[in-house]
């Protein structure tokens, strides 16, 4: 059985860190609007609720990572989980988001009807199974960019052979046991950085195999300045100018590593082999061959994965995977690392919008064939928004700017009394990947998703400050929009054509 259980203004997909921040915004900006989360899990918090390995933690400062409306009072800039869920909850409570989220919706497709403006969503119930239809003015996806329900692995030679228990990050058995074993982590990415000294401290030894190396840069856990400007100039303040600082550190990095890779190399080169033992291969180990930020820098707080080796308890290991044996892995060289678990820290598999089907009048959407407008619309999509968030900086910096954006469109329609808005692309336009990182999991599946253009506003920018610009201070109202009054009753054909 299929029933319509609601309507609202704007439903949001998602209850993670961008949906809880969209929610705050609709809530403080836009109250007149009704809206509702819909949530495909049980809880709140997306990737933090998700992920249970040992150590999970940000990789981006939380003073950057936290929503600008929300100060970050943790001591902790690189927090765990725990921390970042604790802040999550306390957001939910403190803006009384709860009673708008609908847990256990997961939405299968969103189709929309130009007689009614409106989105039909159909939903199934995780919990029962039965389906039901919400609709919306409008379609705000705040769903991450991987999917949930598995990782990535690619497929290993001998794989079955292997007598001991071999684990995915993303589904962490609670109940592993790992106290006194031989651990090896295929991966060199965030997650392998941060599993590896986590499983150190109880683990007989925890091997990292990498077929080639990453970036990894030892960044401190706590940010001194942060702590201490709060007895100095109050503490909203002491956020606001944390959150600047570390916004303008950022951008610094990213530029120099742009613009002067050999210099940004030797820098962090330097860095490593400070961390590690004398006369440590650091280049067999800690040199890729690509430029820093090509793919995103892996943070380690306090050097605690440097600690783990100094100390003998975890180790690197840069060769190819031959074959699994029974007792672990053959390498190509002929070595061979026993253990008793073998972690498969290999990445992700991304999923446009959570893999919802969108339909416009009931032609399909097709993602590779659209094109993002001011990286939060989709050229022909009426009354459709997103947010995602930053790959060379905190995700979370870009869902302030598109939601205050998407309040102000929405005061602009009001206002002028429309009911659609559609971003539209004019004459020729060089269109590229949406996404310019050249990490493994993005170019299997980059071209499954939107595209963006070679000029503003169909760039979507990768600088919180330009965005800011664009965003904040732009007028809404722009020639690649078009805009729909209100009527009762229009069919497709001139709903396009008005």
């Amino acid at each position: 059985m299929t029933t319509t259980t609601e309507h609202v203004d704007v439903l949001i997909v998602g209850a993670g860190i961008s949906g809880i921040g969209a929610a705050y915004y609709l809530k403080t900006m836009r109250p007149g609007k009704t809206f509702a989360i819909v949530e495909a899990r049980g809880e709140i918090g997306g990737t933090w609720d998700l992920f249970r390995y040992p150590g999970i933690r940000s990789d981006s400062d939380l003073h950057t990572f936290s929503y600008e409306f929300k100060p970050w009072e943790n001591d902790k800039a690189i927090a765990s989980a725990d921390a970042i869920m604790a802040y999550l909850r306390e957001t939910v409570a403190e803006n009384d988001i709860a009673p708008t989220i609908r847990f256990h919706h997961k939405v299968i497709s969103a189709s929309w009807s130009s007689t009614e403006n409106r989105w039909t969503v159909d939903i199934e119930r995780a919990d029962t199974g039965e389906r039901a239809l919400i609709t919306c003015g409008w379609l705000f996806c705040a769903g991450g960019y991987y999917r949930y329900d598995q990782g990535f692995t690619p497929e290993f030679k001998g794989r079955e052979r292997f007598s001991g228990q071999i684990v995915h990050p993303q589904l962490w058995p609670q109940d592993l046991d790992y106290s006194g074993k031989r651990v090896v982590v295929i991966g060199s990415g965030a997650t392998a950085v941060t599993l590896v000294p986590a499983m150190a401290d109880t683990a007989a030894h925890v091997t990292m195999l990498q077929r080639s190396p990453t970036y990894v840069l030892p960044v401190p856990a706590k940010d001194r300045i942060a702590n201490a400007l709060p007895k100095l100039v109050g503490r909203k303040r002491a956020y606001a100018l944390t959150r600047r600082k570390n916004i303008a550190k950022q951008r610094a990095v990213f530029r120099l590593c742009q613009r002067h890779p050999d210099t940004a190399r030797r820098i962090i080169r330097y860095l490593n082999a400070k961390q590690l033992p004398k006369g440590y291969p650091v280049d067999e180990h800690f040199r890729p061959a690509y430029n820093p930020w090509d793919q995103r820098l892996c943070a380690v707080p306090d050097g605690d994965m440097f600690a783990a080796i100094r100390d003998g308890s975890a180790s690197v290991v840069t060769d190819r995977i031959d074959t699994f044996t029974e007792k672990g892995i053959r390498l190509e060289s002929g070595r061979e690392l026993e253990a008793d678990i073998i972690v498969t820290a290999t990445g992700l598999n991304l999923l446009a919008f959570g893999g919802i089907t969108l339909s416009v009048d009931g032609a399909p959407v097709n993602l590779p064939e659209k094109v993002a407008f001011k990286g939060m619309m989709l050229d022909g999509v009426p009354n459709f928004a997103y947010s995602f968030g930053y790959t060379n900086s905190s995700w979370t910096l870009k869902v302030g700017p598109v939601c205050e954006h998407l309040c102000r469109l929405l005061d602009h329609m009001d206002a002028h009394g429309y009911a659609v808005c559609s971003p539209h692309t004019s004459g020729q336009m060089r269109t590229m990947p949406l996404l310019e990182v050249k990490a493994g999991y993005v170019r299997r599946a980059v071209e499954e998703f939107p595209r963006q253009g070679d000029r503003q506003p169909w760039r979507t920018a990768m600088d919180h400050l330009s965005d800011a610009k664009m965003l904040r201070e732009s007028p809404v109202a722009d020639e690649n929009l078009t805009f729909i009054p209100m009527a009762a009753m229009r069919t497709p054909d001139a709903a396009m054509s008005a």
